[in-house]
């Protein structure tokens, strides 16, 4: 799971909001049903671990729930960036979202303002995915493939005490 709530900005998280974004940043589970045996290691039922995630993405708390994976290792992906005026980046920004395979989009202070990450299963799929955003958008996509691999940890202590009600 992605946190990202500005502390201005935090909502109040109670021991289990807490206990569950503690015990999955790393570690989710790896099964047909993940929510339930998150439950089952929360004492919780499945139905809980659904709404509380729902509700802790709808506050901004968790940017994106599920697996991090080494993509070279199980297809391919690739960082891109499109170059788009300003005043219509919100609209192009959701024009990638839409596409398949897409994930870690935002925004940068350069000519090439919006960049993102594209995955597919193979390097083909890959390619036609990416010709077909450059069609939609009616814009050139830089294509920066991946020279050398490093492990980004995603996972960030939470400080409580800040988020903790008065």
């Amino acid at each position: 799971m992605h946190c990202h709530t500005p502390y201005s900005q935090a909502p109040t998280l109670d021991a289990l909001d807490r206990r569950l974004i503690d015990s999955y940043q790393r570690g989710l589970p790896v099964s047909v049903r993940p929510f339930r045996c998150m439950a089952e290691q929360l004492g919780v039922s499945e139905a809980e671990v659904l709404a509380r995630l729902e509700r802790l993405q709808a506050q901004g708390v968790l940017s994106r729930v599920g697996p991090v994976f080494n993509h070279a290792r199980a297809g391919a992906s690739l960082l891109a960036a499109v170059a788009v005026p300003d005043a219509e980046r919100d609209a192009f920004a959701e024009l990638i979202n839409a596409a398949p395979g897409v994930n870690h989009n935002y925004l940068r202070e350069h000519d090439y303002n919006l960049w993102f990450v594209m995955t597919a299963p193979d390097e083909e799929t890959l390619e036609t995915r990416l010709d077909a955003l450059e069609v939609t958008l009616g814009r050139e996509i830089l294509r920066l493939p991946m020279l050398e691999g490093f492990h980004i940890d995603l996972g960030f202590p939470i400080p409580w005490h800040e988020l903790e009600a008065p």
